[in-house]
């Protein structure tokens, strides 16, 4: 390539190998935007990365860089806004240097082997603009990051006993005195020390993800046994595990079958968007798996916390299943209430509340996981899409891409159909047929809805009927799922209308007093 006056460069999702060319990046110091993430590109960050000193935003996440550590020059990027070197295995420290990059406002080293102690100023003292999750070497920073104290310095304090020796030889008058202070600090010490033991052995965060080996995935689930088989999806199986080393803990383990078309980037997807994202009502993931099989196979898995009550599907549709266990199960209306709010709430935050947009892009029941207490999880996150905060864009400019998108049959938004690209609307649509689904008890793809008649019209038809026995929080329930899954994308419902709304209903149905017109609104 030779284009010495690039500025924009994207060439990420693809399958580029071999090292990053110091040579380009000598030849090419104009550029300004360069994504060369979720690709396969190895050997260490060169030195000559730094001299791209009108960077604004540099992403080589999700590569298979490794032997190398961060180059401090970095701190040439005078103009850099946005960083991301994670899911890689870069070594070493962070480099203080880049307390001093003025106009960065996001850095993300997640996922690297990356150790020492974490800076404390300049971006590093805003939590909510950087992400270092998966790395269990580092400690200090500021206290929301939650790493343990480094420990001290033993140099500084042989410095102090040795001004405390010289001078007790110097003034002996003061030898009690001294000796006073010198008892005071060994006190100081050990104490200090037990205190830095007692860090060191506190378990790790909960965000921290467990280092899992292929040989530890085979223990946990007894050689991927079919006994172990829980579920199966596009593009691999699930199976129940234990782990042994770590508890006892339960997980699911979602293994990617790779002869599939899509699935590896199906696991970049779900990497990608996870890797982020914390929510009470999103799947935890636990760890991830790229190696060899036994057989010399490439293999991949995503590791989940396990969910003892299943997918929604089988709540839903319980007279479907063979398994005794599962076909007498229900839910009550509540309990269907509480779900849609935590679904809802779920979409609420990957809409508005990550540093990108996050489409799902699958919402449907089999994809939502239930807990002990029943609190649902949005799970399975191999079709998501990240889209850039929009600035100044309508929805009409933002979906008129070419890129075409399929969900599940049923739950995908018409638009997809056509072609569109993915967009947060997409999702309100899924939601919509999800909570027709879940109020009804019937499918989206019913032998019953043919021609024109789909669950949406049929929705429609019975409310226009005005049946009176129908209660009157279903009815306002089935209106936000018509509203949800309307035909055109700006005729449906924002998701914090959605949440709004849905909480109005709880108190409807416990008793409340709402005004009709907050419900119609």
């Amino acid at each position: 390539m030779n284009c010495q006056n690039l500025q924009y460069l994207d060439v990420s999702q693809n399958n580029f190998s071999g090292i990053i060319s110091p040579h380009f990046l000598q030849t090419h110091s104009s550029l300004i935007y360069m994504k060369i993430g979720e690709n396969s590109f190895s050997g260490s960050l060169p030195l000559e990365v730094g001299k791209l000193i009108h960077l604004a935003d540099f992403n080589v996440s999700l590569n298979q860089l490794a032997g190398g550590t961060i180059p401090p020059n970095l701190a040439s990027w005078k103009s850099i806004q946005k960083l991301d070197l994670s899911s890689n295995n870069l070594s070493g420290p962070i480099p203080k240097q880049l307390e001093k990059l003025r106009f960065l406002r996001y850095i993300n080293l997640s996922y690297n082997d990356i150790e020492g102690e974490v800076p404390n100023i300049g971006i590093f003292s805003n939590a909510s603009q950087i992400s270092l999750i998966g790395n269990n070497k580092l400690c200090g920073g500021i206290p929301e990051l939650g790493f343990p104290t480094c420990p001290p310095i033993k140099g500084k304090n042989r410095g102090k006993l040795k001004v405390i020796i010289l001078l007790s030889i110097v003034l002996p008058s003061t030898v009690l005195v001294l000796s006073t202070v010198l008892l005071y600090f060994l006190v100081y010490r050990n104490r200090e020390r037990r205190l830095v033991a007692g860090f060191s052995s506190m378990p790790a965060r909960i965000d921290e993800l467990l280092r899992l080996s292929y040989p530890d995935l085979l223990r946990a689930t007894s050689g991927f046994s079919p006994e172990k088989l829980i579920g199966s999806g596009n593009f691999g199986a699930v199976y129940k595990g234990r782990l042994e080393k770590h508890g006892n803990k339960l997980v699911a383990v979602k293994v990617l079958d790779l002869q599939k078309n899509g699935a590896s980037k199906s696991f970049k997807a779900e990497c990608k968007a996870l890797r982020n994202i914390r929510h009470r009502n999103l799947v935890s993931i636990v760890s991830y798996c790229s190696s060899i099989d036994s057989k010399g196979n490439e293999f991949k898995a995503l590791v989940y916390e396990f969910m003892e009550n299943g997918n929604l599907d089988l709540w839903l549709h319980p007279s479907e299943t063979t398994d005794q266990a599962t076909s007498s199960r229900s839910l009550n209306l509540l309990q269907k209430l509480n779900i849609a709010i935590d679904v809802a709430s779920a979409l609420q935050y990957l809409h508005d509340h990550c540093e990108a947009e996050i489409v799902h892009c699958d919402i449907k029941p089999s994809n939502l996981l239930l807990d002990n207490d029943l609190v649902a999880h949005v799970g399975d996150f191999g079709l998501a899409r990240l889209l850039p905060k929009p600035v100044n864009t309508s929805s009409e400019q933002r979906t008129s891409s070419t890129i075409a998108l399929k969900g599940s049959i049923g739950y995908a938004a018409p638009e997809y159909g056509m072609g569109l690209a993915a967009s947060t609307q997409g999702d309100v649509y899924s939601y919509g047929i999800l909570l027709l689904e879940m109020i009804t008890g019937r499918r989206p793809t019913d032998d019953t809805f043919v021609g024109d008649l789909d669950l949406h019209n049929y929705v429609n038809g019975v409310l226009h009927e005005r049946v009176p026995d129908i209660m009157e929080c279903i009815i306002f329930l089935l209106k936000i799922g018509l509203k949800c899954s309307a035909r055109l994308p700006n005729d449906r419902m924002h998701m914090n209308e959605v949440v709004r709304k849905l909480h109005l209903i709880k108190d409807v149905f416990l008793g409340g007093r709402v005004h009709q017109e907050n419900l119609e609104a």
